[in-house]
């Protein structure tokens, strides 16, 4: 069963959206994200510094309008945040383990607040500063984008997305990121982004990143939506367009 139009949910404020979050600064490193124009849909993102080297972000994209998933989204954040900070903060934790529990936390959120079927795919992610290691659990997300020295790598999903069972698990894994290495996110926008019957996909996705010479994060999540309108011929309104991209600068 789907959800079905919500008169109660349209008519929450908007002073209750999630909160804008700005990208926090990091130690030889960048992150950022970037939306195309204004959020129309369930795109949404965010970041949270839990530990002096530890900062959590996630993108989210939840299905249905803004209207439609702003309690949602809302629940989503708080729980992000609270349990995010509480799994995370201590020294000496076992990085996979929270990230588990936050996923099934954070699923249980979905299905609880919508009553019914939302699926709400999502990547949360944990960078370690120090060691420049990515703990993350993808719930039925676009792949993530890994560029090194070898190329650009897909990482695809651990776990289904989040909403639709309420037992359902998701898997941690880890990610190392050499000096010079960026991961990049796109919302499923990006991805289904078409000019006529053609669709943007991932593959042109990962050459726009493979070809960016962008010195920050926030270059690099501008030139990969630049390369949608591009493709597009005109700005993309079909959904949200959403990219989020983490770089470790270059070894000194």
């Amino acid at each position: 069963m789907h959800c079905p139009p919500s008169r109660e949910k349209s008519a929450i404020p908007a002073s209750l959206d999630p909160l804008h979050a700005d990208a926090p600064a990091l130690q030889n490193a960048s992150i950022a994200s970037v939306y195309y124009g204004q959020r129309q849909a369930g795109d949404f993102y965010d970041f949270l510094r839990v530990h002096p080297e530890r900062v959590l972000f996630g993108l989210f994209d939840a299905a249905g309008g803004l209207e439609q998933t702003r309690a949602t989204l809302c629940a989503v954040q708080k729980t992000f945040r609270s349990l995010g900070t509480e799994l995370f903060a201590k020294d000496g934790i076992n990085e996979s383990e929270a990230m588990i529990e936050l996923s099934l936390q954070l699923n249980q959120v979905v299905l609880d607040v919508d009553q019914c079927v939302r699926a709400c795919p999502a990547f949360v992610g944990c960078y370690n500063e120090n060691l420049g290691i990515v703990c993350y659990s993808n719930a039925g997300h676009t792949p993530a984008l890994l560029r090194d020295h070898s190329g650009v790598s897909e990482f695809p999903a651990t776990g289904l997305p989040f909403g639709l069972f309420s037992h359902a698990t998701h898997d941690a894994q880890m990610v190392a990121l050499e000096p010079g290495a960026a991961l990049l996110l796109v919302s499923r926008g990006v991805v289904e982004a078409k000019h006529k019957d053609e669709e943007f996909g991932l593959e042109r996705a990962k050459e726009a990143f493979q070809n960016n010479s962008a010195t920050t994060a926030k270059e690099i999540c501008l030139a990969v939506l630049d390369k949608v309108r591009s493709f597009m011929g005109t700005p993309p309104t079909h959904d949200d367009v959403t990219s989020l991209a983490l770089l470790r600068a270059n070894a000194t």
